[in-house]
């Protein structure tokens, strides 16, 4: 058995992201796109039989050890299961920025727990891998799953979908948004009406938005600033909460020329929309 997996951890973008209301409990129920993109995190785990217990290699800035999604999904699955697991090392190659919507910390969450059920040998089924992540994360079936979905409760009733695999230009502004801040504001629209069938995704079409938007450019500046800037190109949208931002271009040079002209202090990438999860596309090539 192998002793070391390096596995990718992509982004995803909400190509919209309605909010149709809100639970007894507090959360908000949603209707969104999730789309994967080709560019994200990588994660290497490494068995250590002689040293138990799971670690990171080197911690995240500003995240302790015990919050990181990654250690919390390989203690989930440590937790799922009975028998003895062998010690492993991890070390993420991070790139997807904290605070920008792209649910970095998520896919980190599922390449934990896909990489690890391989590597451990637990043969643990994608339902069974999914529930688990759904206890850490609403974002994190999707992609335990690996597949572009229409989601609808809290982000986890996953319909799959196949929206177009245009490029994306994707810009990151200097700031970090609060989820939680957002979702409690009282100026959050909570009502847009919900759609009873899962759209045919028909690129950026009017109907559809991002509720949070709008809030999201009044407590963040840079935010507004940054969209209003890539908007004199073609649609652009936020993603999640923010703060990424995100145009659609039909080529990679498309959008690479977009980049190229970007205005000075914004970080970003460009990247190409794919429906199935790089992750996947990797386990399926390790079989």
């Amino acid at each position: 058995m192998s002793q070391s997996l390096t596995l990718p951890a992509p982004a995803k973008l909400n190509l919209f992201l309605h909010i149709v209301g809100r639970r007894p409990d507090g959360y908000h129920e949603l209707q969104t796109l999730f789309q994967f993109l080709d560019y994200g995190d990588d994660i290497t785990f490494t068995l250590t039989p002689e040293q138990p217990g799971v670690r990171l290699s080197q911690p995240v800035a500003g995240v302790p050890d015990d919050d990181n999604l990654i250690i919390r999904a390989a203690k989930a699955l440590t937790a799922a299961t009975e028998r003895p697991l062998s010690g492993v090392s991890i070390h993420i190659t991070k790139r997807l920025p904290m605070g920008g919507g792209l649910g970095g910390g998520s896919s980190n969450a599922a390449t934990t727990l896909l990489g690890l059920n391989q590597l451990w040998q637990l043969n643990l089924s994608e339902d069974q891998l999914a529930d688990i992540g759904l206890q850490l994360g609403a974002d994190v079936p999707v992609f335990v799953r690996g597949r572009a979905a229409f989601a609808e409760g809290i982000g986890e009733i996953l319909t799959p979908a196949n929206p177009p695999e245009d490029w994306f230009l994707v810009l990151k502004p200097d700031c970090e948004i609060n989820t939680g801040k957002i979702f409690s504001e009282q100026g959050l629209t909570r009502d847009t009406p919900k759609m009873k069938i899962a759209p045919a995704f028909e690129g950026d079409a009017s109907r559809y938005r991002n509720d949070c938007q709008d809030i999201v450019c009044e407590l963040y500046p840079d935010v507004k600033k940054s969209l209003k800037w890539l908007s004199q190109f073609g649609p652009a949208r936020l993603t999640g909460t923010g703060a990424c931002i995100f145009g659609r271009f039909p080529t990679e040079s498309a959008a690479r020329i977009i980049w190229e002209s970007k205005p000075s202090g914004i970080t970003g990438f460009v990247a190409k929309g794919v429906n199935s999860s790089p992750l996947h596309q990797k386990l399926t090539e390790l079989k």
